[in-house]
């Protein structure tokens, strides 16, 4: 007996006769003599619709009484139904219920809140959102792997153990455990990032890159905070900020493109309630990404304030961190694109970032992009391990748990630049996600371990 996917009959059913398909029920509605099941097999985001009849299908009084979430067989001959939005059907010959669903099954045929799905997450991914969404991500990581592995670069595996605070933030996981005799030499912790060992490979390999979770001991309460969440990390030797950020525009558009193509069902599902959306990727995808100084940013938000424009943060000035309203405000209304802010005063950025010769600015560069801001993060790295020296002693950095990091400038490190992009923030933007909680199959955050 060969199973057949439903994914197979919604698309290629006139090729079809008779199919034996398998899958969990989202919908079972008996009128008497006939019935109609929707099925899905997680194939496809969409359903197929099975018609039961008492009189002729083989286990009708069984599986009229299968709940939703119960999981069905049906042996039957595929029609096509122009009435209906999927253009196939089966007509059974024989259904059977394989497993019937507890009656206590939270998920029914209704509209679910995100908020209740999320404390459900072990079954929401059985609903047609969170399938169009797990969807995209997966697409989305492989289109992420094949733009690197056909560019070139070595995929490198970075510790999630590591000992030392790669963004120098103080919002590490730290290890505990029971043992009288420590286990290393020193204090672990849970990455925050993998860029610091991707930098080590990278001056071996010229282009590498990292792709795993990451682990922040952040307090934020955010719809753009988790404690646990994955990280696109690539390090490329011997280039400079302006050639980074011509290979963070080629990724960008690249892998949307190409998840795009491939999650056409999904795309068509979320277009349905958010129509802007075509016109956000087609932002993102088509338009030349647009380039602006840190300092030139600052002077047209100021002339923006001076018109009369009002940001809850109006006190705008050299140094300061913008928010998100200040990016969205120069991508969406000054520019109405992607916009690479660059130069960025040091004060506000990472240890590890290469000094401008202005003594004020690093190599640094956000990418921001309409409806959200900034998505993307890259430098250059500091080459020179006396100024590099210098700069973590001004931070107050533990060099003890970075020295081979620092070394790595002795031996022939002569220029390095990279990015990290939160993939669940990518997933967010690309979907419209108000929530990143919704991008990851079992979120974390604080206060909060269910699953």
């Amino acid at each position: 007996m060969e199973i057949v996917e439903i994914k197979e009959i919604l698309t290629n059913g006139t090729k079809l006769d008779e199919v034996t398909i398998r899958g969990w029920v989202k919908s079972n509605r008996d009128s008497g003599k006939i019935a109609f099941l929707e099925i899905n097999d997680g194939s496809s985001i969409n359903n197929v619709q099975v018609v039961y009849k008492k009189q002729s299908t083989k286990g009708f009084d069984e599986v009229k009484a299968a709940r939703t979430g119960s999981s069905v067989l049906a042996i039957g001959k595929v029609k096509f139904n122009e009435k209906s939005e999927q253009k196939y059907e089966v007509v059974a010959d024989e259904v059977k219920l394989l497993k019937q669903a507890h009656e206590d099954y939270p998920l029914q045929k209704k509209q679910h809140s995100l908020e209740f799905l999320r404390d459900n997450a072990h079954l929401r991914a059985r609903t047609t959102t969170f399938a169009a969404i797990m969807n995209v991500r997966s697409k989305l990581a492989f289109a992420i792997h094949k733009f690197f592995q056909e560019n070139g670069f070595l995929w490198v595996a970075t510790p999630i153990i590591t000992s030392n605070d790669a963004e120098g933030a103080g919002e590490n996981f730290d290890l505990v455990h029971n043992l009288e005799k420590p286990f290393f030499d020193k204090a672990g912790k849970l990455t925050v990032s993998g860029q610091l060992n991707a930098e080590a490979y990278a001056q071996a390999f010229r282009q590498v890159y990292t792709f795993g979770p990451t682990f922040r001991a952040e307090r934020s309460h955010t719809n753009r905070h988790m404690s646990e969440f994955w990280m696109i990390e690539p390090e490329i030797a011997f280039i400079d900020l302006k050639q980074l950020m011509l290979v963070i525009e080629a990724f960008v558009k690249t892998v949307v493109k190409s998840t795009i193509k491939e999650c056409e069902d999904s795309f068509a599902f979320f277009k349905k309630n958010k129509p802007e959306l075509e016109t956000r990727l087609n932002t993102l995808v088509k338009n030349k990404f647009e380039k602006l100084e840190y300092r030139q940013a600052i002077e047209l938000l100021q002339k923006a304030v001076a018109k009369g424009h009002k940001f809850e943060d109006n006190n705008i000035h050299f140094g300061m961190d913008l928010a998100s309203e200040h990016e969205r405000y120069i991508c969406e209304v000054e520019f109405n694109a992607p916009v690479f802010l660059y130069n960025y005063p040091k004060k506000i950025k990472a240890f590890y970032m290469k000094a401008n010769a202005d003594g004020e600015t690093v190599a640094a560069c956000d990418l921001l992009v309409p409806g959200v801001g900034e998505i993307v993060g890259g430098s250059q790295r500091e080459d020179d391990y006396d100024k590099l020296m210098e700069r973590c002693k001004e931070l107050k950095i533990d060099i003890s748990s970075i020295q081979w990091y620092l070394d790595l400038r002795k031996y022939g490190y002569f220029s390095s630049a990279g990015f990290g992009l939160g993939f669940e923030r990518l997933i967010m933007y690309i979907l419209d996600l108000e929530n990143i909680k919704d991008a990851i199959p079992f979120p974390r955050v604080e206060g909060v371990l269910k699953f």
